[in-house]
């Protein structure tokens, strides 16, 4: 959400009070008897400024006692070519938002009104405009609470184990400097400090250029996912990729690749990585001193043990150990999506979002200089809390770690209409790819 709230109080002029007047009084009145519904003397009101770039996206505005929303328009003339319009969504049979239907050009003067409800889904679109200002006065009228409909819950990704593929996959595709054993002490070493991590130029260039190459060329099919009030990008179907992106997922959703992750990071993704057990064996002292970090290897011996076990044990036996994993009810899991971000793409903290103890790995492709003023940057926060915690920006071959826990959120930001100009190429391509993909323990 990007636009600036004037509040009436801090403003003084002779109009306001009339206003309000006609607002609370004789339109309230009005407004009750066309839609029928009762209305109490409550009202919100506040001033809305939206400038270039600026937008609001996809919500319902239900909230405790809002019945009817408004919006007065105090705009220039305009056109849909300047954006801002009031976009108005269709619904499906569980009351989420699917595309939008009905889109209002703002115009001087004008009223627009609309009841809240479980199914009135709207936004601002993006104002593209450099010299006008989208002014309006709007707010809700309050009555008392209607029954509402059980809310949805999304069904989660799907999660799968991972593939038995050994570590001759590592060795095609990763930069060899962190498949040192010192390099992957060092980076677990930093990730324990500060639960994340960047991996630079983490493909190997060869491998790295093929990728980017692919993406490019046509043929590919997406599909776009959403619902739009919680997030909305491309994801490759994956049947429809050449064989360079698809073994290029498959390196993420590798066993040699959990292995890796559990040395980089400490977490235990692969029978082989250390768990609490081998940990409590280091010494009571030895965990206390790590504080609440029971969950990752512990001390300097850990790392040199979890490095030595990848290239000298692991190598032999991670396809060769028969040590029945599939009874292990905490067998470590992925989902992964290879995603398409262009303008208009973004991802939303929303209410029903569940979060647990995770691993996001995000490796981008085809965002050159990418200009954080386009959005499309991954923003982590604390729940409950407007703090952010951290800060991801799209970077060409860069691996990106991050260790979650339930209290913290994270949404990606909305690509405005900056990065048509910045990523204009000689192709009609904009935006940048990423691949996504969560890890559990």
């Amino acid at each position: 959400m990007q636009h600036t709230w004037l509040s009436f109080s801090s403003l003084t002029f002779h109009v306001v009070p009339p206003f309000r007047k006609v607002l609370f009084e004789e339109f309230q009145s009005w407004l009750s008897d066309v839609t029928q519904v009762e209305l109490e003397p409550t009202i919100d009101l506040s001033c809305a400024k939206y400038e270039y770039t600026d937008a609001l996206l996809c919500h319902d505005d239900e909230l405790e006692g809002r019945r009817i929303a408004f919006i007065l328009y105090l705009v220039p003339p305009w056109d849909k070519s300047d954006g801002g319009t009031l976009d108005l969504f269709s619904t499906d049979d569980n009351f989420q938002p699917l595309e939008i239907v009905k889109s209002v050009i703002p115009s001087w003067n004008s009223l627009t009104f609309f009841e809240v409800s479980p199914v009135s889904f709207h936004q601002v679109a993006e104002v593209v405009s450099k010299e006008k200002c989208r002014l309006s006065v709007s707010g809700w009228f309050h009555g008392p609470s209607v029954a509402r409909p059980v809310r949805y819950v999304e069904p989660l990704l799907p999660r799968s184990p991972h593939l038995p593929r050994d570590h001759e996959i590592l060795y095609d595709w990763i930069n060899p400097v962190y498949l040192d054993m010192d390099s992957q002490a060092q980076i677990q070493e930093e990730f324990e400090d500060r639960s994340e991590t960047l991996l630079k130029d983490f493909l190997k260039r060869e491998k790295f250029q093929l990728v980017c190459e692919a993406l490019k060329k046509e043929g590919l099919k997406w599909s776009s996912r959403g619902p739009p009030n919680k997030r909305y990008y491309d994801k490759a179907e994956e049947e429809s990729l050449p064989d360079i992106l698809k073994n290029c997922m498959e390196l993420f959703r590798s066993e040699a690749f959990f292995l890796l992750l559990s040395n980089f990071t400490g977490l235990k993704l692969h029978f082989l990585a250390p768990g609490e057990e081998d940990d409590e064996q280091e010494g009571e002292g030895e965990i206390a001193a790590a504080g609440d970090s029971s969950r990752r290897t512990q001390g300097e011996s850990s790392q040199e043990e979890t490095g030595s076990r990848e290239y000298t044990e692991a190598h032999g036996s991670i396809s060769d150990n028969k040590v029945n994993r599939e009874c292990d009810s905490s067998v470590p899991l992925c989902t992964g999506e290879l995603r398409h971000w262009t303008k208009g793409c973004y991802t939303l903290v929303h209410d029903a979002e569940t979060t647990e103890f995770s691993l996001d790995l995000l490796l981008f492709c085809g965002c050159e200089d990418w200009d954080v003023e386009c959005g499309g940057f991954t923003s982590y926060l604390a729940k409950d809390e407007d703090e952010e915690l951290l800060l991801i920006t799209p970077e060409m071959n860069c691996l990106a770690l991050v260790y979650r826990d339930p209290e913290s959120l994270k949404f990606v930001k909305y690509i405005n209409h900056r990065c048509l100009k910045q990523t204009a190429r000689e192709t009609e391509q904009t935006g940048f790819w990423d691949i996504c993909f969560v890890y559990y323990e």
